[in-house]
């Protein structure tokens, strides 16, 4: 199945082609008039979108976006990006929002960020009219169409889209092009404590491991678990033995020492997660010994049809 595309797209949200100009755009002046022949078919004149024509501004004259999600620059990354500019210059302009006397970042913060590191007097921009919402879809999907941010800074993004504007997960997940599954897979890693989202977000830790980690309820025993982990190198297979422990170790009744089989083992919860996402709803799946059942929730025809599709099953 074809992965679905992120929202409307960045070419659809910040404009197509732009016109290319060093001065604020001015009015075109009046064609002269033309005298056509019969042998000869009038040529309409380009039409040019003033929004899309390209100015340069002083770049003391730009602020960083309020609502962008990434937070994390690699210093390597921009020194590179600096090199880039200097030979070829900014090929790709920074779209800004106008506030007041300055510009306010829309996309393009690692160019701006380059750009200061250059010590450049004017860059390139283009303008548009958007609301704080608009700036974070399109914040949001710029990264996430080049796969910039961390796994704890798309979680942020999401968060914001749902709390600050109050969108459902569905409605999120729809504006940046994601599942409703991913979205709420995201947001669970807010959930851990603020030490091991810092760990995901220096790469110590994965989102596998933490996947794994959120079986513990216990915010103490979580970090423990991490700590762990990282001091003894665990793969993601060796933290779910880790915490199948951890887990037996609560269980009401369990003898001090004795591991206690689990009903539901970490595969089983990952593969319920995979599967959840495919089909878009609720999915149970119990498994013992090479033996379960699945269970797929629906809640209309029209989702049971959706479903079937999914599955590949006709209906007639």
């Amino acid at each position: 199945m074809a992965k679905p595309a992120l929202g409307r797209g960045l070419g659809a949200l910040l404009g197509g082609t732009p016109v290319i100009s060093k001065s604020a755009p001015t009015a075109l002046p009046a064609a002269p008039a033309l005298v056509h022949t019969a042998a000869t078919a009038p040529t309409p004149a380009p039409v040019v979108n003033v929004r899309d024509v390209i100015r340069r501004v002083p770049l003391t004259q730009i602020r960083p976006c309020a609502f962008q999600p990434r937070k994390d620059f690699s210093p390597e990354s921009l020194r590179e990006l600096a090199d880039s500019i200097r030979e070829q210059g900014i090929v790709q302009p920074l779209v800004v929002r106008q506030q007041g006397e300055l510009f306010e970042l829309i996309a393009g913060e690692r160019r701006w960020r380059a750009s200061q590191m250059l010590g450049l007097a004017e860059v390139p921009i283009i303008v548009r009219e958007a609301d704080d919402r608009a700036v974070l879809e399109m914040a949001l999907i710029e990264n996430l169409q080049r796969e910039n941010l961390n796994a704890i800074e798309e979680a942020l993004g999401y968060s914001q889209l749902v709390s600050q504007f109050a969108l459902t997960q569905e409605e999120a997940a729809v504006k940046v092009g994601k599942s409703r599954a991913a979205v709420a897979n995201a947001l669970r890693l807010l959930k851990l404590p603020q030490a091991l989202q810092t760990y995901i977000r220096d790469g110590r830790l994965s989102v596998g491991h933490a996947k794994v980690i959120l079986g513990l309820n216990d915010q103490l025993q979580q970090t423990q678990a991490a700590e762990r982990i990282i001091k003894d190198a665990l793969n993601v297979r060796q933290t779910e033995g880790l915490i199948a422990k951890l887990q037996a170790r609560t269980k009401p009744g369990a003898k001090p020492g004795v591991v206690v089989p689990l009903p539901t083992d970490a595969h089983v919860s990952d593969l319920e997660n995979k599967l959840r996402e495919r089909l878009g709803t609720k999915v149970h799946l119990k498994y013992s010994q090479g033996k379960g059942a699945l269970e797929i929730a629906f809640f209309s025809d029209d989702e049971l049809e959706r479903v079937l599709q999914i599955l590949g099953i006709q209906t007639d």
